[in-house]
């Protein structure tokens, strides 16, 4: 299990692949509102002048002294759905992140998100 005050160490290390290809930089992690567990990250990838930020799930990671090993491949991460540097997941956005990965997707009784940025 990762514990939420782990993953704040995080932030800015190299995000790589199960063969450690570099994807990406870690931004951010968003939290499952239901559990308050760490579930995606997400991370800076592209051109200097053109960064995007892509959502990875980060169930299973791997911590090492300066990266975090996911269990995607480079080519599926990058694919993923993205956001701007400035911007925010729509909540109408959501699903299709939990779709890309083949993971299920329920958001709340009244319809809240399943994803909080912390």
């Amino acid at each position: 299990m990762i514990h939420a005050a782990d993953v704040r160490e995080w932030r800015n290390r190299d995000v790589v692949d199960a063969e450690s290809h570099k994807i990406g930089v870690l931004e951010a992690i968003y939290v499952d509102t239901t559990t308050d567990e760490p579930a995606m990250a997400t991370v800076r990838t592209g051109l200097p002048t053109r960064h995007r930020l892509v959502f990875v799930p980060i169930e299973n990671a791997i911590v090492g002294p300066d990266y975090v090993r996911v269990g995607y491949v480079r080519t599926l991460v990058r694919q993923a759905p993205s956001i701007g540097t400035d911007d925010v997941l729509p909540a109408e956005q959501e699903e299709a992140v939990f779709k890309h990965y083949g993971l299920p997707y329920q958001s709340g009784a009244a319809g809240e998100r399943q994803l909080a940025r912390r």
